[in-house]
């Protein structure tokens, strides 16, 4: 466990915390004008390995070897050129903090950080992080990296989960959700939405599976695995053989097939680490998705057609109707994954970089 305390004065900026791995959707931005709500969980923060928020470069005005060096291989618009390491944690979690009024920003319905630091030491006015509760993006407070220092509190940190215990936790995230706007009153009417945590998800395995494909055909399990993949692999890809096979692998569940080429695997959410197969599997490349967003993938939970009358049957786990369906085709976050596809060295064949090159092309044709 530890707390972020002010590296210019040493008062105690935050509640005990844990760390775990960053969300695939911590920087997304879904939507005009819809209330997310908050990126982490209580208790918990998340580091950011890459420099984000201001100021901020045009990729006109940054060398190739700068960018290489930063592992981006592709254009994109911008790339930050603040100091990597951003601490990511609840807003309930701060402590001995205050808002700074001037830096409020031109936001539309909340604090969105675009001018830096918002938030300062209460002890001795260091600006020490940022907060975000700005509509179509997720609440959270980013602590500034060369503002605060960590400190060990309570001995060492709680061991991880193993894999094992994590299935057996059983802790999915749901494919759809009712989505509000901000602002809106407390009785004002929700629609059901794909999840934005499953789109960001989506966004950055898609980007490994175009790269596992080699510029071949891909083709992934029937059911809510090729809802969410195959119209944007086939809009993406060429057509005919010979054609790659993926696959769902992980704890809990078979082996994977040795003949599958590409394997959707889970991420480990407090250390990071990637699920890998034994044996002959482990040759195929691993496709990385949220562990919430592929347990529910490789182990559906089970609804019933209808609502149940009378006694609970046997195997029955839930009587109530399924969750609305979405009114449209699902569509992966087009900025996610972007910001995957341009991490991925294979980016720079002729046919991917194309695909980078013409997202908003692709955007607009419903694929994103």
């Amino acid at each position: 466990m530890f707390v972020f305390a002010c590296a210019g004065c040493g008062a105690e900026l935050t509640t005990s915390l844990s760390q775990v791995t960053l969300p695939v959707h911590a920087h997304q931005k879904y939507g005009n004008g819809i209330q997310l709500p908050v990126l982490m969980e209580p208790g918990t923060f998340a580091v950011d390995p890459e420099p984000w928020g201001p100021p901020w470069r045009r990729w006109e005005e940054i060398p190739p070897d700068e960018a290489a060096a930063r592992g981006v291989y592709a254009p994109v618009y911008a790339l930050s050129d603040g100091a990597p390491g951003a601490i990511v944690i609840a807003p309930g979690d701060t402590r001995g903090t205050v808002l700074i009024p001037e830096k409020g920003g031109g936001a539309c319905c909340g604090l969105d950080g675009a001018e830096g630091p918002n938030m300062a030491c209460d002890a001795c006015g260091l600006p020490v992080a940022s907060r975000i509760d700005d509509c179509s993006l997720w609440q959270a407070v980013w602590l500034a990296p060369d503002a605060v220092c960590r400190l060990p509190v309570g001995g060492a940190d709680g061991v991880p989960l193993s894999w094992e215990e994590l299935m057996a936790e059983g802790k999915g995230t749901p494919p759809f959700e009712p989505i509000a706007r901000w602002g809106e009153r407390p009785d004002s009417r929700r629609w059901w939405s794909w999840s934005p945590q499953w789109e960001a998800a989506a966004g950055g395995a898609l980007a490994h599976l175009l790269a596992a494909s080699q510029g071949r055909p891909v083709t992934v399990p029937d059911g809510l695995i090729a809802e969410v993949f195959q119209r944007a692999l086939d809009a993406l890809l060429p057509a005919g053989p010979p054609v790659r096979r993926a696959v769902m692998a992980g704890p809990g569940g078979p082996a994977p097939d040795a003949n599958a080429d590409i394997l959707l695997v889970p991420v480990h959410p407090q250390t990071g680490e990637t699920w890998t197969p034994a044996g002959p599997a482990a040759l195929a490349y691993t496709v990385p998705l949220p562990f919430g967003v592929w347990l529910w993938l490789a182990f559906p939970e089970p609804h019933l057609p209808v609502p149940v009358s009378g006694s609970m049957p046997n195997g029955v786990l839930r009587d109530d109707p399924p969750a609305p369906r979405p009114h449209r085709l699902f569509r992966a976050d087009p900025e996610v994954f972007q910001h995957a596809l341009v991490r991925l060295p294979a980016v720079g064949s002729p046919w991917l970089h194309e695909i980078n090159e013409n997202l908003l092309q692709h955007r607009r044709a419903g694929l994103f």
